[in-house]
């Protein structure tokens, strides 16, 4: 195996490891490290999709016991039965609009512009959300993801559709929604976890179905070494998350996003840098 390859494989794993739940957005952070790597074309795009598998397992072996109190309650929990409707019902809005519209999503928004822009209105919503549950003390209507009910679910739904656009952030678009729909900080960011689950495993494996004539035996290191740091990373960060939220709120996520897409469209418009397309 090519060892420049392999490095960049190593890189942009960890780039989705520790941007994938966090409200930042991994898919505009992988565009742009793909085009500062030289890490593009149809190929590298999918490697993108698949190395999510291994932020996904990360997320199963923390929630691990949840998992396993869904699974085995699904013939006879009401409460597990109504989670499990939930996740479902979350991700049916996603699902359909990527399908609908993802081959016109690819063609004119994966592009450091679109990124930028997305990164910083992105960044604006969260101050302004942060900002109203402060000045009108908003107390949170939901303090467990078993207290949500299936309208709860397709609103969080509903958002996570716009992380469709790259560099809006999934997260921070069903974390955020959540908060707005009367989640607490610590439930939308634990639903947000849950419902990345059914989603991103569904886009690896349509991903891998529809472009498999890219792919060979040949690169299944690749995708190993990228999927490896992507677990890694992505554990110790969702580990940390939980921990961060206990105490802090997300503005320093939103002056973070609102900072880095400043930048990088003064590195466009200054010539700095040429980003891939």
């Amino acid at each position: 195996m090519d060892l420049i390859l392999a490095l960049k494989a190593l890189i942009m794993g960890l780039v989705e490891g520790f941007t994938e739940f966090l409200p930042i957005s991994s898919t505009g952070h992988l565009i742009l490290a793909g085009s500062l790597l030289d890490f593009t074309g149809e190929k590298f795009k999918v490697f993108e999709i698949v190395i999510q598998a291994g932020a996904i397992f990360a997320v199963c072996w923390e929630y691990r016991v949840k998992m396993g109190q869904v699974l085995s309650g699904l013939y006879g929990d009401p409460k597990e039965q109504q989670f499990a409707r939930n996740l479902v019902i979350a991700f049916v809005p996603a699902a359909v609009l990527g399908l609908l519209f993802s081959k016109a999503i690819k063609a004119h928004l994966f592009s450091a512009i679109p990124v930028a822009l997305a990164f910083i209105i992105g960044g604006l919503i969260i101050l302004w959300v942060e900002r109203q549950h402060k000045a009108h003390s908003v107390v949170a209507r939901i303090d467990s993801v078993d207290d949500m009910s299936a309208l709860d679910a397709l609103k969080i739904g509903c958002a996570q559709a716009f992380a469709l656009i790259p560099g809006t952030s999934r997260s921070g678009a069903t974390i955020i929604g959540g908060m707005l729909f009367g989640l607490s900080r610590k439930v939308a960011t634990e639903f947000s976890f849950f419902l990345a689950i059914p989603t991103l495993f569904a886009a690896t494996a349509y991903s891998l179905y529809k472009d498999r004539a890219l792919l060979s035996v040949a690169d299944v290191p690749l995708f190993g070494i990228g999927a490896l740091a992507a677990f890694v990373s992505a554990f110790l960060c969702v580990r940390w998350l939980l921990r961060y939220i206990a105490t802090h709120d997300f503005s320093v996520f939103a002056w973070y996003r609102i900072a880095f897409g400043l930048l990088i469209l003064a590195s466009h418009f200054g010539g700095w840098i040429v980003w891939a397309e």
